[in-house]
């Protein structure tokens, strides 16, 4: 079994509240996780009719089972033990007590505000990383591989065809969740937005556009894309504002969480198929992003991704704020180095001096020599 990243940050968590909700998209390994946490204690998931019926019948019968605490899986399903758990985590005051998981960002996020406020802890586990599976001595060295198969954990581990899972795992995604999160009669329509999505990676985010093409209405666009971010199939970089300039780019820029995915959307299966695409670009810089996020979120940091881009198309595609100010990175697929991939970070130079700029590209050799415009290879985003 491969150690998730996130494991100490959870661990941690766990003693500083007397509940953890682990949320993140199904099949990303939020069960085995929790398991982990809690061994020895009850499991039960809301996914079963059985245990939601039981559940529904007697609420407060049902949670005596767990008078020392144990693991709740998929509790979107029934959104009424909030209540119920906070009345029993009031009484009981022990940290640790319970781990619930949940595959609705939207939803348990609401609950939990509402009623576990201060009572419970909050984590999103993504699929495995890169970082992750280098430190287990996976085979990672083959950057068009690693964009192929994504991150999810039964693909890896039983070695499986990314794109045949993919191809289910949509299906379900669309069957089960969408319905469950809201009632979309339209599925023709919504499932045209996935792919347009996949269309536009890496791009700006224009909803009129996006409505024009489906036949629907702008703000149905919004409220669906709402939906893709809730169940971690996208997620929009927000531009960096700052002083550089008043006329900045506001809109937001769509990635997918999983590359593998989005190259099953894009009906990419093959190394060279995907290294002649039109968009292997964007893929490339999708695949950047998503581990850079990985890494942080597993270190418990859930915020501080941007870009940049003014009225004049000057671009950095990702900004890092950091407590030392912000760090621009600038990601090409290029395999060489070539001081003509450097202009964006020389034209953000002029803007902040002291600022460090990192070219991240697909070439194999890092330069780290020079103190504010560095190459960093694919293979080294893991020290990102």
């Amino acid at each position: 079994m491969i150690t998730r990243a996130i494991l100490e940050e959870a661990r941690y968590s766990l003693k500083q509240f007397r509940a953890l909700c682990i949320t993140g998209p199904r099949q990303s390994g939020k069960t085995t996780l929790s398991k982990l946490l809690l061994k020895g204690k009850p499991y039960v998931n809301f996914e079963d009719p059985s245990i939601e019926f039981e559940f529904l019948a007697s609420p407060g019968k049902f949670l005596e089972k767990f008078s020392n605490g144990g693991i709740l899986d998929e509790v979107q399903r029934v959104p009424e033990i909030f209540r119920y758990l906070q009345v029993l985590l009031d009484k009981r005051t022990s940290r640790g007590q319970f781990v619930l998981t949940g595959s609705n960002n939207f939803l348990l996020y609401q609950q939990i505000s509402q009623s576990l406020a201060g009572r419970a802890g909050y984590l999103t586990l993504l699929p495995l990383s890169y970082a992750e599976l280098k430190s287990a001595k996976r085979p990672v060295n083959d950057i068009l591989a690693n964009i192929l198969s994504g991150g999810y954990p039964e693909i890896i581990s039983k070695k499986l065809n990314p794109q045949k899972w993919m191809q289910s795992y949509i299906q379900t995604y669309v069957q089960r969740d969408v319905r469950q999160l809201k009632n979309i009669t339209n599925l023709t329509a919504f499932n045209k937005l996935i792919q347009l999505c996949a269309n536009h990676a890496g791009q700006m985010l224009n909803r009129d556009e996006l409505a024009k093409q489906i036949g629907i209405d702008s703000k149905t666009v919004q409220s669906w894309i709402g939906l893709l971010e809730a169940s971690y199939i996208v997620f929009l970089l927000q531009p960096w504002h700052n002083n550089l300039n008043k006329r900045i780019i506001k809109s937001p820029k769509i990635y997918f969480y999983d590359t593998g995915l989005l190259c099953t959307l894009l009906k990419l299966n093959s190394k060279e198929g995907l290294k002649r695409h039109a968009m292997f670009g964007a893929i490339f810089e999708n695949w950047c992003i998503a581990e850079i996020m990985k890494n942080r979120i597993n270190q418990g940091i859930n915020d501080g991704l941007f870009f940049f881009r003014d009225h004049l198309g000057n671009e950095i595609d990702l900004i890092i704020d950091k407590e030392s100010g912000p760090q621009a990175i600038e990601i090409k697929s290029s395999v060489k180095r070539d001081r003509i991939l450097l202009s964006g970070l020389k034209y953000w130079s002029k803007y902040q001096p002291s600022a460090n700029g990192l070219l991240l590209y697909q070439g194999e050799d890092s330069e780290t020599d020079h103190p504010l415009l560095n190459y960093i290879s694919w293979k080294n985003i893991d020290q990102l």
